[in-house]
């Protein structure tokens, strides 16, 4: 099948290296609403350059407006919108469900994609965002290729799929360890890239979590997704050339060339994996060091006073950088090559497989023999990918327009659809009737300043006057200041009526319901059980059915494993749900009374509308939110909310395996391991493939919760093991609004995130 290839721009420069080495599609941000916040990105006339040119190529520009927004956002939302709109981009890349409403109702000439922040790993996910109307699904990262195939089968859906960069340890749009740990949250294009830190504790002292790039290379070849992925809006014009390059030639049925794939590495690269796309791999972590390593080129053979010998199996020159993998470093030991040394002489450059003697920086940290050494920076590769762009103003998004212009002895009028503009005068018997067509059809063909295009012109002279220039001129200029294009002012779709909030209750949430024994459950609404597929109705036959809410996880790479367990509650009578990704929602279709979990993100009414609109019954406010705009949201809310009090929130969720032995040999069950990093503790928990990682100290916002006017106040004893005699002494401190001891707030004090 024939793969779109969908390449990154974090500025104009990269763009334009993209499309020159032959990217289709190219997908950038706006100065706000970014997944990467701190890329350069683009503004308006930037924007409506480069996707006049690239349509110009027939070549496709996608907008990534995919973080989630603040109620107070909603306005500056309309603008980057009708930024959008006005420079006709071909698509917007969307993590927030109210973006998705606003987008639905008052921008239907914009495609909407599915960003990979909505979590969607099977599907069931991509089902319910296609329902929702994504034309297209950006996959997550963690998945195989069957896994892939079985998605992309999918009739009338798009799929996309991240072939090449970087990785991130937690499935994206889960991850909330920068936000709750620092206040910058990675849903808000801020993340402080914490997974690549160095822990210590029971796993060791290194970069637990520090992922590797993806480089799928000739796999790209046995993708069936619609479009292909490269990652790196962050990155330079230069890497994305070399990388778009690449991928260009192999689909182009050139094979993976080795020598450019060497260019990569010595542009940006950590190590290469191919994550799990042929299945679970362990090797997917690079634990020693972290950043761009380079490209190998040797190891140390001889350490003099100030300058390291290796046998070099690449080319290297004055003025490239080298670095080497110390021991004990965070990251490798770089420098600038100064002076290079063959058989004692010095020359500017060495060839492959000389033995080479490189000057050391007066400064250098204690070295060996036997440690790599890397290429990180080539003069060569630096001038080896020049591209060609536009000159400025050379292209714009332009309206066609068709005129008409008809000439009597009193009156030119010139018309265009609605817009009418005329010209008084005394007009006489031309000498030349064709001079003065001309003249007529020369003036109406200057647009101007004014974003139009004249498509066709029809002259209507019959009895073959004479018109002056100025008189044509003036008059082509008032036609077109009507009919120019007026910035599109769209509007936010409107809200249901806020509803009438009635006295708050409790809620409990467990995975463990022998935790509850000490509670006493006539003061709690409801009880959520987060099931498993092992679970039965029989678990629950103690409690009032009446009272019971069934949980599904926010992952599940095979959503059929709970089938059984769901037709026997059902059967039972259960049918109230909480589901926490959109693959819930097709599993559930049938299902009255579903809730959403916090995991689905409900930071603004627009989101909260469509998902009333989908059935949703009340709705979770997200962990990461601060208490401004959570309170704000309660006074507009068109559904019942909830606040959770008290979690042991995942701050990572990850494919990503800590154990140290191959999956042949792994003894399953649950692990859980002890950490440190910043003077933190924190607790890793390893189960069923899947790890989970948790700051020590639980949230709780029960000093703050009484200023919320919600409707239900939630606390959450899940993830953890807790004796009922703890979740006792924690509710009754919890339902009197007070905080227990050692408690994280994240950012709910904070006044933005």
């Amino acid at each position: 099948m024939k793969h779109e290839l969908l390449a990154p721009a974090g500025d104009a420069e990269a763009g334009y290296a993209a499309l020159y080495y032959g990217a289709d599609a190219v997908y950038l941000g706006l100065q706000k609403f970014s997944a990467r916040a701190t890329a350069t990105n683009f503004d308006e006339p930037t924007l409506d350059a480069f996707t006049a040119y690239a349509h110009h190529l027939k070549r496709k520009v996608y907008v990534a407006l995919n973080t989630v927004l603040q109620e107070n956002e909603l306005a500056e939302l309309i603008e980057a919108l009708d930024i959008c709109s006005r420079c006709k981009v071909d698509a917007l890349i969307i993590q927030d469900l109210g973006v998705a409403r606003v987008v639905r109702e008052s921008y239907p000439e914009l495609e909407m994609h599915a960003s990979t922040q909505m979590a969607v790993h099977n599907r069931e996910g991509a089902l319910c965002l296609k329902k929702l109307g994504f034309s297209r699904v950006v996959l997550a990262r963690e998945l195989t290729l069957d896994e892939i195939k079985d998605i992309a089968a999918i009739p009338d859906l798009e799929t996309e799929a991240f072939i090449h960069g970087a990785l991130c340890y937690s499935y994206s749009g889960l991850c909330q360890f920068s936000s709750l740990e620092t206040g910058r949250s990675a849903n808000r294009g801020k993340c402080l890239y914490p997974c690549r830190a160095c822990f210590t504790g029971d796993l060791g002292n290194k970069h637990i979590f520090s992922m590797k790039d993806m480089a799928l290379k000739e796999d790209v070849l046995k993708m069936p997704v619609t479009s292909l992925k490269i990652e790196g809006r962050k990155k330079s014009a230069l890497y994305v050339a070399a990388v778009t390059d690449y991928y260009r030639r192999i689909l182009d049925g050139k094979g993976a060339d080795a020598h450019r794939e060497e260019d990569i590495k010595q542009i940006f690269s950590r190590p290469w994996c191919k994550f799990h796309f042929n299945g679970k791999n362990k090797d997917i972590i690079d634990s020693s060091f972290v950043g761009h390593r380079g490209l190998p080129i040797g190891q140390i053979k001889k350490i003099g006073r100030n300058d390291v010998g290796f046998q070099t199996t690449h080319k290297i020159s004055r003025y490239d950088g080298l670095q080497i993998d110390v021991p004990g470093l965070e990251k490798p030991f770089g420098f600038s090559v100064q002076k290079i040394t063959v058989n004692k002489k010095s020359v500017i450059s060495a060839d492959k497989g000389s033995y080479v003697e490189v000057e050391l920086p007066k400064k250098y940290p204690q070295l060996k023999t036997g440690l790599n050494v890397y290429l990180s920076s080539s003069s060569a590769v630096k001038g080896a990918y020049d591209y060609a762009k536009p000159r400025p103003d050379a292209f714009r998004n332009l309206s066609n327009v068709d005129v008409r212009v008809e000439i009597t002895r009193n009156r030119i009028t010139a018309e265009c659809g609605k817009y009418l503009a005329t010209a008084e005068g005394n007009f006489q018997p031309a000498d030349d009737a064709k001079k003065t067509e001309e003249a007529v059809r020369l003036s109406f063909a200057k647009t101007g300043g004014t974003p139009l295009r004249l498509n066709s012109l029809v002259i209507n002279n019959k009895d073959n006057l004479f018109t002056p220039v100025s008189v044509v001129n003036q008059l082509r200029r008032e036609l077109y200041e009507k009919i120019k294009p007026q910035h599109k002012q769209g509007m936010l779709p409107p809200l249901p009526s806020a509803r009438k909030v009635n006295a708050p209750q409790w809620i409990v949430k467990t995975d463990d319901l022998t935790s509850l024994s000490e509670l006493d459950l006539a003061k709690f609404a409801e009880v959520i059980y987060l099931i498993s597929p092992q679970s039965s109705p029989e678990e629950l036959q103690n409690l009032p059915l009446q009272k019971i809410r069934l949980a599904l996880p926010s992952v599940c790479r095979k959503p059929e494993i709970y089938q059984k367990s769901i037709m026997a509650f059902r059967k039972a009578g259960y049918h109230k749900w909480e589901v926490a990704n959109w693959w819930g929602l097709s599993v559930l279709s049938d299902e009255s009374d579903i809730s959403f979990d916090t995991p689905l993100y409900m930071f603004n009414t627009q989101g909260m509308a469509y998902a009333a609109e989908m059935g949703a019954k009340r709705v979770s406010f997200a962990l990461e939110d601060t208490l401004e705009n959570i309170k704000e949201l309660t006074a507009k809310a068109p559904l019942p909310t909830t606040f959770v009090v008290y979690q042991n929130a995942p701050l990572f969720i990850s494919a990503g395996c800590v154990r140290d032995n191959d999956c042949k040999h792994c003894t399953g069950g649950e692990k859980r391991y002890s950490l440190q990093q910043n003077g933190r503790q924190y607790e890793v928990v390893s189960k069923n493939c899947q790890v989970m990682v948790f700051d020590k100290n639980p949230l709780c916002f029960a000093k703050e919760a009484s200023a919320v006017e919600t409707d239900f106040y939630r606390m959450d004893f899940i993830y953890r093991k807790y004796q009922s005699s703890e979740v006792k002494k924690i509710a009754d401190k919890l339902m009197c609004f007070e905080d227990v001891d050692n408690v994280n707030k994240g950012n709910i004090n904070n006044r933005k995130i």
